[in-house]
């Protein structure tokens, strides 16, 4: 996932003068990779398997088809995201993002890939983004819609009304705290994909993702930074 063409600058991590996309290749390799993960949702599994589903997507199959996460949401990738989203660092955005996007590329490269029309991010309340500055999720959908030549769609989707910080509350708090805060305004395409920088517990993914599905979407993909490990 290192693009050689963006060399130059300073390593985010280690302050290495050899760094690729703001990231050395060592550091670069100590990216914890979400190698063994749920086909549908990308939890990641304890052990090595390919083609499982997870036990929550199989009691309750989610409205979204394929979700694409190539990292894990540990050390030094929480951290890294942390100071973007939080304090507006983005030069420790831009190795994630360079490299969800070579991993997008790849799989989206696949004789039975679905390229999305497509790409949603997950919105924001308006008073949560002036408060932080920007939507980090509008943020990254907007460098992989230059990065693979798809079109992003801010404005498709807002939020009602402001809710509690999802980080505070657990799977089920976190559904029925999004329950109907979704609001489509315009036209959705057949194939979507919901951009963000975490998935936590797909509570957002499946509330927007049915918002989405009840509004004409019939392939619904989820695209992040990273996933928790459960």
């Amino acid at each position: 996932m290192v693009n050689r063409e963006s060399a130059g600058g300073l390593c985010v991590a280690c302050l290495s003068t050899n760094a690729f996309n703001g990231l050395c290749l060592p550091c670069h390799a100590d990216l914890p990779t979400n190698r063994w993960h749920c086909q549908s949702c990308a939890l990641p599994l304890p052990y090595a398997a390919t083609g499982l589903v997870c036990g929550d997507c199989l009691a309750s199959p989610p409205p979204f088809s394929r979700t694409l996460i190539p990292w894990r949401y540990q050390f030094p990738v929480d951290g890294m995201i942390t100071r973007y989203k939080y304090n507006g660092q983005r030069k420790f955005a831009r190795p994630l993002v360079a490299g969800l996007g070579q991993y997008l590329s790849k799989n989206l490269e696949q004789k039975d890939a679905i390229v999305p029309d497509l790409l949603i991010p997950a919105p924001m309340h308006h008073q949560r983004r002036r408060k932080r500055g920007f939507n980090q999720a509008q943020d990254i959908a907007e460098q992989l819609g230059r990065q693979l030549g798809i079109p992003v769609a801010s404005g498709l989707v807002r939020r009602k009304r402001k809710v509690r910080a999802q980080r505070e509350l657990n799977r089920e708090e976190r559904l029925t705290n999004l329950n109907g805060v979704f609001r489509i305004i315009g036209t959705v395409p057949e194939r979507v994909a919901i951009v963000d920088d975490v998935v936590t517990t797909g509570a957002t993914a499946r509330v927007l993702g049915k918002a989405l599905r009840e509004a004409g979407a019939l392939d619904i993909q989820v695209w992040a930074l990273a996933r928790t490990p459960g």
